[in-house]
């Protein structure tokens, strides 16, 4: 213990060297500018910065990315209260109450009530987190690749879970993710799996494009599409004093944010349990036992205080699975784990051992940017809330060359620009017809870890790690945890059948959809037939899982009639409602929204990286969104002035050759760029 103690202390001066601390500061401010723009959260940003991490120490990289995540679902509560509208899906319960005292002229009061709880929320995960490292460490030393495998076929199982009120389409998505994870060079024999002869793919689809395409870019798109600010109601007043107030009412309800706070890590321990359904679990919760509860729903501070306080206690939780087992409990937790593999470090043993110091560096960076998250959004909510007002011409332009950046860190190749483009409009479609992207990710992250432990499990062990006594607990959780979402998809697809004669079919873009990615796991499974046997265990048990959820999904699509309930907050990858644009007009503006990206590739290529953003963001702002020339000139003259000074001096990124510098040499060696 006094080991620990030692190494806790240690990691604590590692963090508080200043350049660290600086790096931890950027990321809550980051962050909490992020948490105020509702549809671009915590996933995005991870999404987006994981790339510009690779050049850093683990103890910095973890900084700015926990930097960023602790504290989205600090300042989603500016938008949920003032507008109406929850900045991430854990807001949501937020909104009844925190909204309802908006109108009351009590904005402030819930300010002070719901960033105070959700900075105490977020200190007891630490706190929590640190006290289940020594617990898990013997636990963690005591098991072998057998355990970690059931660990991670665990974490697969909750993709049902992760997919709320679509389970087959989740199990779908799942196995797609899981058979793009197995692209490139086999890890037994060096077989090229599904590599067309591409060198980009010899090493496999790089993280970056895959997690940027799939959820950064539908976000934008739908931006672009909607065409209108991200809040549509002018901001409230916002007084200091007022905030006071509600900093009073989470002293008189402290017992409330303790117990709150206790739910919410627990909950957020449990793989699958997303933010949305946890802030309505505690929401319920405190509804249901706290005294004189019927004027919850109405303007009652005890419903900001509940959620707040879960939802950040909730990321200490999800950190707990993450770490010890490499099981992420969420979409943040999944590209996180990513990040983790990006810096050399497997979950499990090694973070608990070998790696320890990283691992404490993690849970100080949870403290304090909790703490200072909760500071800086009592000083400056006024400030903070004017991110939300941010129009779509304004925003894109400011957005999408740091995507584009971002993205080409991933292998700094122009492969990466173009897996991009194609997940990206993969990911929209599947925002659109209400394919959760989370689980693809999920199978796309831990296919690489299941297929290792597999292979050690078989080579060491044989087939009798399926007797082991861990393996079989984790198996039988496996089957409860599948179970659940399935048996009502089961059932109604029975109903289905039996009434099949009185059922349309209907071939609409959803059964299209599932179609095309039946295609492609048969043609998976026909092209890998001829690999080595031990090549083709994981690629296709990918491919069948994917074949059979898809199938199943396929008849509910064409007979229509099985629509699963929603959980109240459920995901936001659902079906948008929020916008009544025709089909027609709505798939012409995302033509014409991808036809950008792909021109912004096409000008990368002629005239150089660097000066494709300054004439994009030109083009995109005075032809695509009508802005002044003046207006178009000045903003496209400093993003690729604030690109040049942060990503080429700062950062030194390598930009790729271009065209124009092929033609004129003299012309790459006097600027650099091309």
């Amino acid at each position: 213990m006094e080991g620990q103690l030692d190494m806790a202390l240690q990691a604590l001066q590692t963090l508080m060297e200043p350049h660290r601390l600086s790096i931890l500061v950027f990321g809550v401010l980051l962050g909490l500018a992020i948490g105020v723009m509702p549809g671009l959260g915590g996933v995005v940003a991870l999404a987006v910065l994981i790339p510009f991490t690779y050049n850093m120490d683990a103890p910095s990289a973890f900084a700015l990315l926990l930097g960023v995540a602790a504290v989205t679902t600090t300042s989603d509560l500016i938008p949920a209260v003032l507008f109406g509208v929850p900045g991430t899906v854990g807001a949501a319960a937020t909104v009844i109450d925190g909204h309802a005292l908006a109108q009351k002229g009590q904005a402030g009061r819930a300010f002070g009530a719901g960033f105070v709880s959700a900075a105490l929320g977020g200190v007891f995960g630490a706190f929590v987190l640190a006290l289940a490292v020594p617990l898990l460490q013997p636990i963690m030393l005591a098991i072998g690749s057998p355990e970690l495998l059931a660990f991670s076929i665990f974490g697969l199982s909750m993709v049902a879970t992760l997919s709320g009120r679509a389970p087959l389409k989740g199990l779908a998505g799942a196995g797609i993710g899981l058979m793009i994870s197995m692209v490139g060079s086999g890890t037994q024999t060096g077989t090229l799996r599904w590599t067309f002869d591409q060198l980009y793919l010899f090493d496999g689809v790089p993280l970056i494009p895959v997690t940027l395409g799939l959820f950064a870019l539908p976000e934008l798109a739908d931006l672009a599409i909607n065409r209108r600010r991200i809040a549509r109601e002018v901001m409230g007043n916002v007084s200091l004093s007022s905030q006071w107030e509600g900093v009073r009412d989470v002293g008189r309800n402290w017992w409330l944010v303790i117990k709150c706070s206790g739910l919410g890590t627990i909950l957020g321990a449990v793989p699958g349990i997303g933010s949305a359904v946890i802030d309505w679990i505690v929401y319920g919760y405190a509804a249901r036992t706290e005294k004189n509860a019927e004027t919850f729903g109405s303007g009652d501070i005890r419903g900001v205080i509940a959620p707040e306080a879960a939802n950040n206690a909730k990321e200490g939780g999800h950190l707990v699975p993450t770490i010890a087992f490499g099981v992420p409990a969420g979409a943040s937790m999944t590209l996180l784990l990513g990040a983790f593999l990006l810096h050399g470090l497997t979950p499990g043993p090694d973070m608990l051992g070998r790696n320890l110091d990283i691992t404490y560096s993690i849970i100080w960076s949870l403290t304090l940017a909790n703490v200072m998250g909760g500071m800086i959004c009592l000083l400056g909510a006024r400030h903070l809330a004017k991110f939300a007002e941010m129009k779509h011409e304004t925003l894109l332009p400011l957005v999408m060359p740091i995507v584009f950046v971002a993205t080409f860190q991933a292998t700094r190749s122009w492969g990466d620009l173009y897996s991009l483009l194609i997940f990206g409009v993969i990911g929209w479609i599947m925002k659109r017809l209400g394919w959760p992207r989370p689980p693809m990710v999920l199978g796309f992250v831990i296919g690489p870890i299941f297929e290792r432990y597999l292979f050690l499990s078989n080579e060491i062990y044989g087939y009798s790690w399926l007797m082991r006594p861990v393996v079989i607990v984790i198996g039988v959780v496996i089957a409860w945890a599948l179970y659940r979402p399935l048996s009502q998809t089961v059932k109604h697809l029975a109903q289905e059948f039996r009434h099949l004669d009185r059922t349309t079919i209907k071939v609409g873009p959803g059964a299209w959809f599932t179609g095309v990615w039946m295609v492609v796991a048969v043609a998976a499974l026909i092209t890998s037939s001829s690999w080595p046997e031990v090549e083709q265990i994981v690629p296709r048990t990918a491919c069948w899982a994917a074949l059979i959820a898809g199938s199943l999904n396929l008849v509910t699509e064409l007979f229509g009639g099985y629509r699963p309930k929603a959980a109240a907050g459920d995901s936001h990858d659902l079906p948008p409602t929020d916008t009544p644009l025709e089909p027609a007009v709505m798939l012409r503006r995302a033509a014409e929204f991808f036809g950008w990206l792909a021109g912004f590739i096409l000008l990368a290529g002629l005239f150089g990286f660097l000066p494709a953003i300054g004439l994009f963001v030109f083009v995109f702002m005075s032809i695509g969104f009508k802005q002044p020339l003046l207006r178009s000139a000045i903003f496209s003259l400093c993003m690729a002035l604030f690109c040049y000074g942060v990503f080429d001096r700062g950062l030194h990124v390598p930009w790729p050759q271009a065209v124009l510098g092929d033609i004129w040499p003299a012309l790459r060696e006097y600027s650099g760029l091309m």
